[in-house]
């Protein structure tokens, strides 16, 4: 019977005759089955990939973000160029409103003709390819955000105040308006419904005091 000395671990029993080689990969092979060298390298390996998830949610998030941020920035460099463009057709088409106003008056007194016809018409093609419309026609209802009432009265064939003649049209681009148009306002005759109303009931069968009474007696 032999003594154990403590304090030492028992190795594999090695030929005497092996080589050194053979007896490090023997004592090689005994510390990797006494360790779970498996379950360590799965644990690193989800801490990794939990941090690779993280930092690419947060990447998808920033590139979300600067996107938005883009695509704001286009619509509005969009919106503003418009605006300016509107503001300096308007400041120059302004000034091109008397002229417009002394072509349609001459038109109105059939003096457009000849080569003063030609440029007239060349002058409103233009200023229509920039943009600006006209409006304002009789007949339609006043509206004080496009209308100008330079002159008033009362019409009896009228229900609501009305337009009932352009003095000076109006013009616009766009939303924008340039100048209101300028007109002559009707609006219903006071009392013209009460009027009206009286003459129904004298017409409904209302007997005169003279008829209810039989009339004068006779001889």
């Amino acid at each position: 019977m032999t003594e154990e000395t403590p304090g030492f671990d028992e190795k594999p029993d090695v030929p005497s005759d092996a080589a050194p080689e053979d007896a490090a990969q023997a004592e090689s092979a005994d510390k990797a089955g006494s360790a779970p060298a498996g379950d360590v390298t799965d644990i690193a390996l989800q801490a990794q990939l939990d941090q690779v998830r993280t930092a690419l949610s947060e990447r998808t998030t920033d590139l979300q973000r600067l996107q938005a941020e883009y695509q704001n920035y286009r619509r509005r460099v969009e919106r503003d160029r418009v605006t300016v463009k509107e503001i300096a057709a308007a400041n120059l088409l302004s000034e091109l409103l008397p002229t417009l106003d002394d072509v349609g008056r001459a038109r109105e007194h059939g003096e457009l003709v000849g080569g003063f016809k030609s440029v007239a018409e060349s002058l409103e093609t233009a200023v229509a390819k920039l943009g600006l419309q006209q409006f304002g026609k009789e007949g339609e209802p006043f509206d004080p955000t496009i209308h100008e009432a330079l002159m008033h009265s009362y019409a009896p064939d009228v229900t609501e105040t009305t337009c009932v003649a352009i003095l000076q049209p109006g013009y616009r681009i766009g939303e924008r308006t340039i100048r209101p148009a300028r007109v002559a306002v009707a609006e219903p005759q006071p009392g013209a419904q009460g009027t009206k109303s009286g003459s129904d009931d004298d017409s409904s069968g209302a007997k005169a005091p003279d008829e209810e009474n039989g009339g004068p007696d006779e001889g």
